[in-house]
């Protein structure tokens, strides 16, 4: 018999920490080594630091801005990792001109006030600085069955609850404005390992789900956590789930 899930779809802002997959290694190390030099980069719209973290093993100091106080306390430490909270529109100027080698936004950009952002791009980036602008798309997981459930969760379920800039990324920022020298780039797919209550806290940092549970949908977060019991059998088993990401990266020429 399976278990009934943990309902964390009621769960704060700490599943976003623990649930949030990571980026690869090797995404700050192809990154860097397209910059002028790797003393610093900046990830603006942090979040708690899922990217800032992999920056900060590989650039000399890393920088990490988001404009949520909650965000920035739960962030990830690092010895050469910094949090400051700060919009992307205003970036403090303690950063200063012409001193970032790489700006980095992973799933944030769609968030931003794009032309003002960029603006602050032009101002802290080095001559030859990278931008790149992140975001990966929907998971993917080993098992057919439980795919289809996730997939179907994602764009039908909640289809009426996504924001409009979900579309965005979606489309890996190809509607973007993007006014920089653009380069080719092809990042490495996230992959890991998922229990069935790791999945399950994953979709609980959707912000679709957070609006179909103030919209009173309850029954729609209920429906998939039965059915993904059912289909997962026992929930400690892990299942291989890849995330691919996608996005621009263009050359700061000063």
């Amino acid at each position: 018999m399976t278990r009934a899930a943990r309902n964390w779809f009621t769960e704060g802002g700490r599943a976003y920490a623990d649930f949030r997959p990571s980026y690869p290694s090797s995404l700050a190390v192809e990154l860097a080594e397209l910059t002028p030099n790797a003393d610093l980069a900046l990830d603006v719209g942090c979040g708690n630091g899922q990217f800032t973290t992999t920056l900060g093993d590989v650039f000399e100091e890393v920088i990490g801005l988001d404009p949520s106080e909650e965000q920035i306390a739960n962030a990830a430490p690092h010895p050469r990792v910094e949090y400051v909270q700060a919009p992307a529109e205003s970036l403090p100027s303690s950063i200063h001109d012409g001193s970032a080698s790489l700006v980095s936004v992973a799933q944030a950009a769609h968030w931003f006030d794009l032309p003002k952002f960029y603006d602050e791009v032009t101002r802290v980036s080095a001559d030859g600085g990278i931008l790149a602008l992140l975001c990966y798309g929907i998971l993917h997981i080993d098992d057919p069955a439980i795919d289809e459930r996730a997939q179907r969760f994602y764009a039908d379920d909640l289809d009426a609850y996504w924001p409009p800039t979900r579309r965005l990324v979606e489309r890996e920022y190809r509607d973007l404005p993007f006014p920089f020298e653009e380069l080719e780039f092809r990042a490495p797919s996230i992959e890991k390992n998922l229990t069935l209550d790791a999945l399950l806290g994953y979709f609980s940092t959707w912000s679709a789900v957070r609006a179909a549970r103030e919209a009173g949908q309850e029954h729609l977060l209920e429906a998939v956590g039965r059915d993904l019991a059912e289909l997962w059998g026992d929930p400690s088993t892990e299942r291989r789930t890849t995330w691919p990401i996608g996005g621009r990266v263009g050359r700061v020429n000063r």
